[in-house]
């Protein structure tokens, strides 16, 4: 992986630091004042591993909360505070508790679906359903980013996604969101009632994105690929697949500091599937929490992709449809590691195993 200069100078300046050891649901600063709490909100660690680099090399030790606060170092204590330091609502929208984006794919190519909602109505239809069953978010996208798949005319895409911006700015309470990498699009889908943009790209895909949002002052999801959809699974390679993700997502933060983008209006998504291998995907699950030292809320989008499967080689190819089970046990990791946005298909399972982690 061939590192910018701007992930270069992040990498020179960072520390690593990812929660460990979850404590239990309800626990508070008050009964375990010196566990580190996520983003001021109620997910508490015990410990923490902490990450050193050397050139492509990396070492981590283990140790508990108490031991991180009492580190020398600075750039540890610094990245405490970030990890801590409470996240600004995304679009309204507190960050409390996991919020849940559904997704509302209008392409006749989907992975997920197959373009079962590709007509307008039926994308509608279908949005209201998840909102009904819990979504606070919808993520409306139009072209498939599918590994493999052909880039798509903006024209095109603003053809399939505002038409169900219109409607559902009409008829949902829920906030919406557009999933796409062409400012074009997004500067349209803003037009028609968007509250965030979701770029698979990180806003490099097209210049003039980061001028956009930036002048529409909407939140924006910074998600972490390797290459295009188009090449992205042509043997993924990394030095460390975290460290290298979080370095790419601080540089992408920087780049959207330095064009008039708060960092209190990003969020960060490690990219579960674009540009991974199985084994780069689980290490990325495994590490999630890592993320939270870059001072931003956390997406996890895992729901019903390929990896899920590749963990039972018994059971051969299953149909994303049948991948809900796999779907809610990684969005369950998440909300354990303190994502604080899970990007699903299937609302209504996940929501109510959510219940259930969260109260039991």
């Amino acid at each position: 992986m061939t590192r910018s200069d701007e992930e270069t100078t992040a990498l020179m300046q960072r520390s690593y630091l990812r929660p460990l050891a979850p404590l239990p649901p309800g626990t508070t600063r008050s009964n375990a004042p010196s566990a580190i709490f996520v983003g001021g909100g109620g997910n508490g660690f015990a410990g923490v591993e902490i990450a050193t680099r050397a050139g492509a090399s990396a070492t981590r030790r283990i140790v508990t909360a108490a031991e991180a606060r009492a580190d020398t170092d600075p750039a540890v204590s610094q990245v405490i505070s970030a990890i801590e330091a409470p996240r600004a609502p995304v679009a309204g929208l507190t960050l409390d508790r996991p919020r849940l984006m559904g997704i509302v794919n209008v392409t006749p190519d989907s992975f997920s679906d197959g373009g079962q909602f590709f007509d307008a109505g039926a994308a509608v239809d279908h949005a209201l359903r998840l909102e009904a069953e819990g979504a606070d978010i919808l993520d409306i996208g139009g072209e498939s980013t599918r590994p493999g798949a052909d880039p798509l005319d903006p024209e095109e895409e603003c053809r399939r996604v505002v038409p169900v911006i219109d409607a559902l700015a009409r008829q949902t309470k829920a906030r919406l969101s557009i999933d796409t990498r062409n400012a074009l699009v997004m500067q349209r889908a803003i037009d028609a009632g968007v509250h965030i943009v979701n770029d698979v790209s990180a806003l490099q895909h097209d210049p003039d994105s980061l001028r956009v949002v930036a002048g529409m002052r909407v939140p924006v999801i910074l998600m972490h690929m390797l290459g295009t959809p188009k090449t992205m699974q042509a043997n993924p390679t990394y030095d460390d697949v975290v460290l290298d993700v979080t370095d790419f997502l601080a540089a992408r933060i920087a780049a959207c500091e330095a064009a008039g983008i708060a960092r209190d209006r990003v969020i960060v998504d490690p990219g579960i599937g674009f540009g991974k291998t199985l084994r780069h995907n689980l290490a990325l699950m495994h590490a999630l929490a890592g993320l939270h030292g870059l001072g931003t809320p956390v997406l996890l989008g895992a729901s019903r992709k390929s990896f899920l499967v590749k963990l039972m080689t018994e059971v051969g190819a299953q149909p994303p449809q049948d991948r809900v089970a796999g779907s809610v046990a990684a969005a369950l990791i998440g909300a354990q590691q303190g994502a604080q946005i899970l990007r699903v298909h299937d609302v209504a399972a996940t929501r109510q195993a959510l219940a259930v982690q969260q109260t039991a």
